[in-house]
């Protein structure tokens, strides 16, 4: 940790795309992978690629190989080795260690169900729906803390956000304001929780711009809040629209035929993708054949589409 106690180095220019490898990726993952790469392209950025590989359970080095490979069948390009977080444990464990420092780190054992049910009442956190962390386990005695410590249950390390709300500006979505639960840092299994490893992970490969689908959209106060106690400096956010299926539900694998196999084995070669790709963005004309310096050539951030697309069954 630098001398003046802040915890990272100060942030570059780049960009990323940091997909998960627990499975194919479907042609929502891989409009927002090529946005991702427009954005970093257009502005003279390097694009990088981080695995977020947490999940020990789900990840599989065969689904980040179709994944990498999927990537560059797009002809989407990155520069420097690939990243896995899961090789990354020291560097979010001293993370962990210096919120603890700072007095805002408490363990909490309750389940999901738990949480759930008190998030859901009238009296919860954000009132009933939030899904907001209501504080339970921060509110424990001591002789409460030390009676759950001796049952031997797993338990989590949450941040004590103090109720603070975040705001920031987004490239697409303009000011965004919200409440900080208590989210959690460590999880019971003794791996990193997804919102601390993606700051230090941003910091340190000095990612400029974050650009991701707007599912994230209510998560980012939270990183924010950790970049100001971890001392980060923090990235510009874009957050991008999602592709859906047919029922108005975030694209799956349970829509069908979504991945560049599935097209595949419809007679579809990458290119058909990319170029709907590009019509759903509003970067090609129907029926036209695209590659990508002509949608570098054409790409605005400004001008891109606020509203979802709907995937319904063929590029």
């Amino acid at each position: 940790m630098p001398s003046d106690g802040r915890f990272a180095p100060s942030l570059g220019g780049a960009g990323r795309f940091a997909p998960s490898p627990t499975g194919p990726l479907h042609l929502g993952n891989l409009r927002t992978a090529l946005l991702a790469w427009l954005f970093a392209r257009s502005a003279g950025a390097h694009f990088l690629l981080r695995i977020e590989d947490l999940d020990p359970g789900r990840s599989r080095r065969e689904h980040e190989a179709g994944q990498l490979a999927d990537l560059a069948a797009l002809g989407l390009d990155w520069d420097g080795p690939v990243v896995r977080q899961s090789q990354r444990r020291e560097r979010h464990r001293a993370a962990l260690e210096a919120l603890r420092a700072s007095g805002r780190v408490y363990p909490c054992w309750c389940t999901r169900a738990e949480i759930r049910e008190a998030a859901s009442a009238p009296h919860g956190a954000g009132g009933a729906g939030s899904g907001a962390y209501p504080g339970t386990c921060r509110r424990l005695t001591a002789a409460q803390r030390a009676e759950r410590e001796r049952s031997g249950s797993p338990r989590a390390l949450r941040l004590d956000a103090g109720g603070e709300r975040i705001a920031f500006a987004d490239r697409l979505h303009g000011t965004v304001e919200a409440a900080v639960d208590d989210l959690v840092l460590w999880r019971g299994d003794d791996t990193p929780a997804y919102n601390l490893a993606v700051v230090v992970d941003d910091a340190d490969q000095r990612i400029g711009e974050v650009v991701r689908g707007d599912d994230l959209l209510d998560t980012t106060p939270r990183q924010l809040l950790l970049q100001r106690l971890l001392g980060l400096e923090q990235p510009a956010y874009a957050h991008v629209p999602l592709v859906l299926g047919p029922d108005g539900a975030r694209l799956a694998k349970r829509h069908g035929a979504v991945t560049l196999a599935d097209r595949a084995a419809h007679g579809e070669a990458p290119a058909d993708v990319l170029a709907w790709m590009a019509r759903s963005l509003g970067l090609a004309r129907a029926g036209e054949r695209v590659e990508l310096p002509l949608l570098l050539e054409r790409f605005d951030p400004d001008a891109l589409p606020r509203a979802a697309t709907t995937f319904r069954g063929s590029p």
